[in-house]
């Protein structure tokens, strides 16, 4: 992997830590509910005037949209909202690599490794750390609703594998497509028109700057601009070479965290953060004597390198805005993780 195309990944994953930073100074303004059909609403509009139809079964774009677009940040968005730090956020959406590992053994039918068994085993201990360190602070609620995130982001990836897309990039911007409706629709039963409307009428004060930056921030760097290098690198590389760089997500939504909102992690996140880590690679990552992967996937947070199919192709998950996937084999596989994550 050249140098160029490793600072390239490198940034992507910087791109994607900082995004959650973003999301915070926007739900500091805007509902959850109405800020997620807000976020997909901006990119839907120029994606059915100018993004040519990504040629899969609407089932499985309405999965992928459902699972990738509507669950995952729903309930991401209500979990910060309610108190999860951005940084830990960003460690806990990883969680959707074994879940998508998972879903894929029972779902697709895929075989689960040995190595793959323990690294899951592995990550939900470091999740249980983290809940045992939230719970002794009256924080555990928003650590599961980001775990349901992540359980609906590894649901959009399996719906996303199914569907074949020709151009990942194409199926994750059509995806934007189908959340707005339902959310707005959400919103305005739980969070009321009262508080969309105020939301709207104060949306260009200056004390709502901070909170617009952050939309635009989100859609343009994290979705456009990061899922586009993504994928690029994804053509230009193997999947196995890219895709822990997404492990790197943490990493910088931990330090943006921190220089921007001051967030300190306490001792007992560090720790279960890097059992979580440690678990998703050695599910994820392709190791000695395993066969390394072929075909392409898009970015995310993390990929999902097939383990065992030399004609396997991966799944790829990435940031908080975009995961995408390649043509799946005709034939059950063992599936592995390791960007999108994102999208």
């Amino acid at each position: 992997m050249p140098l160029r195309d490793r600072l390239l990944a490198a940034l992507v994953a910087v791109l994607w830590g900082v995004n959650f930073v973003a999301i915070h100074f926007s739900l500091e303004h805007f509902p959850p509910f109405f800020l997620v059909a807000l976020r997909f609403l901006v990119l839907a509009i120029p994606t059915v005037l100018f993004v040519k139809w990504p040629g899969v079964k609407v089932r499985w774009l309405l999965g992928y949209g459902l699972g990738f677009g509507i669950l995952q940040f729903a309930f991401l968005y209500a979990g910060m909202s309610a108190g999860m730090p951005p940084g830990l956020a960003s460690l806990v959406l990883q969680a959707s690599a074994p879940f998508t590992v998972v879903l894929a053994a029972l779902w697709l039918r895929e075989r689960l490794t040995v190595v793959q068994g323990v690294g899951i085993l592995i990550a939900v201990a470091g999740l249980g750390v983290i809940a045992a360190e939230r719970a002794g602070v009256s924080a555990l609620l928003p650590v599961v609703l980001t775990l349901f995130g992540a359980l609906g982001w590894a649901f959009g990836n399996i719906c996303s594998r199914q569907a074949k897309p020709v151009s990942p990039l194409g199926l994750t911007m059509w995806m934007s497509v189908v959340p707005p409706v339902p959310l707005l629709i959400l919103s305005l039963l739980v969070e009321g028109p009262a508080r969309i409307g105020e939301s709207l009428a104060t949306a260009f004060t200056p004390s709502a700057l901070p909170a617009l930056i952050g939309l635009a921030y989100t859609v343009l760097l994290g979705t456009v601009v990061g899922s586009g290098i993504w994928v690029t690198l994804m053509k230009r590389n193997p999947s196995s070479r890219v895709a822990p760089f997404s492990m790197l997500v943490p990493v910088a939504g931990f330090t943006s965290a921190w220089l921007i909102l001051g967030e300190v992690p306490n001792a007992g996140d560090l720790v279960g953060g890097a059992i979580v880590i440690a678990g998703v690679l050695i599910a994820t990552v392709p190791w000695r004597g395993r066969r390394p992967p072929r075909g392409l996937a898009d970015g995310g947070n993390q990929s999902l390198p097939e383990t065992s199919d030399a004609d396997a192709r991966p799944i790829t998950a990435g940031d908080p805005t975009v995961s995408a996937a390649a043509p799946a084999p005709s034939r059950p596989s063992a599936v592995g993780t390791g960007g999108e994550s994102g999208r």
